[in-house]
């Protein structure tokens, strides 16, 4: 393996703003800004906005959502008697043109 070409993996706190997490791990990635931990040491902080924390599928307020039904059930629900009068008119019109003269005659 070649020598100086590997960034430098050290403790880093990610840090989640929306709901106050924290966590330390480990990782490659870089930033000026420093935070204190529970042992007293120092280490750079990460901030984010989504993790296993404020996510909907880890909270449960995914299955919440789920059980509205998905975007097309929704929809249809939404717009269940929007058409409803035009479907009712549309099918007490006469049918006009060469299909409906063959089905006459």
């Amino acid at each position: 393996m070649k020598q100086d070409i590997h960034p430098e993996y050290r403790p880093v706190i990610f840090y989640d703003v929306s709901v106050d997490f924290k966590v330390l791990t480990r990782s490659t990635a870089t930033s000026d800004e420093k935070m204190a931990w529970d042992d007293g040491r120092e280490y750079p902080v990460i901030r984010f906005d989504l993790s296993s924390a404020s996510h909907a599928f880890y909270t449960g307020k995914e299955q919440q959502l789920s059980e509205r039904g998905g975007r097309i059930e929704q929809f249809r629900q939404r717009y269940a008697g929007f058409n409803a009068g035009k479907a009712d008119e549309a099918d007490e019109a006469p049918a006009e043109g060469p299909a409906a003269e063959a089905a006459d005659g």
